[in-house]
């Protein structure tokens, strides 16, 4: 039996959008990227969460108001970053001069969440788990890829990440790479273990192997946020399947190793997906 994914502390984790029109979003995503949903709302829970899968594993979540709750989350999707101890990161977070906007919050068995936010106010989620550990597959197609946070001044707000949760920076010229050190080692020891060979084979010197993330400034005019990327096989066929279920396509994007699309769901909430390039 193969062993679940776990995520070291300081490791995104997991990711989920909030709406207000759970079944639509669902067929929206489940038509896009091939997931199916299983119900995950506590009973008398005002929010409804819906686990994504596909194949049969956890990648992502869809959550939302039952119809009697008073109001409704604006669109949007969240990143979830592993911790140890829900209350002391949320502490660190505030001594770091973060704040936390909600939370910690019991999720039963699952595990325990904050809603916290950087000096910037750019919000992310922590995650303490217990029995949901994370996405159980990811960077492979309709699947979670990685989050970028987009900031209004990355220089400003990393110290804050760094000393939260003792991340390394690494220049790369007009984004920045997001590192936890030992991060590649546990994926050798658990889920991965031919991961530094396979990046000798291309020229890395196996620094990728602990990459968790990117950094970059905001665009003009968008807003700063944490911003989620899923893994495609055909970036224009994705995108035109987009279109028709209901969806809008803001911008594409040719790189030297993906072709990408800024995508916006039908009800508002923006990602990007990637086609990467033999």
């Amino acid at each position: 039996m193969t062993e679940p994914r776990t995520y070291p502390q300081g490791v995104p984790s997991w990711v989920d959008v909030e709406t207000a029109d759970l079944e639509t979003t669902a067929a929206f995503y489940g038509g896009l990227l091939g997931w199916t949903f299983t119900e995950a709302t506590p009973p008398g829970s005002e929010f409804r969460y819906l686990v994504a899968q596909l194949d049969g594993q956890d990648v992502a979540g869809v959550g939302g108001p039952v119809s009697s709750a008073p109001s409704s989350p604006t669109p949007g999707w969240n990143t979830y970053i592993a911790v140890d101890d829900a209350e002391d990161a949320a502490a660190r977070v505030e001594a770091a001069g973060g704040s936390i906007v909600r939370g910690p919050a019991d999720c039963g068995p699952d595990g325990v969440s904050v809603i916290a936010a950087d000096p910037a106010g750019v919000e992310f989620r922590l995650w303490q788990a217990r029995r949901r550990l994370g996405a159980q597959v990811a960077n492979v197609p309709g699947t979670w890829n990685f989050s970028d946070l987009r900031a209004a001044d990355p220089s400003a707000v990393a110290p804050f990440y760094t000393e939260v949760f003792g991340w390394e920076l690494q220049d790369a010229g007009a984004t920045t790479l997001l590192r936890q050190p030992g991060y590649g080692a546990h994926l050798r020891d658990t889920i991965d273990p031919r991961i530094y060979e396979r990046q000798a084979a291309i020229g890395d010197d196996g620094s990728f192997a602990d990459a968790i993330a990117w950094m970059e400034p905001a665009g003009d005019g968008e807003r700063p946020h944490w911003h989620v990327r899923f893994t495609i096989t055909d970036r224009d066929a994705a995108a035109t399947a987009a279109e028709r279920l209901g969806g809008a396509v803001r911008g594409r994007l040719d790189t030297d190793w993906t072709r990408e699309a800024t995508i916006v769901d039908p009800h508002g909430a923006e990602f990007t997906i990637s086609q990467f390039l033999a």
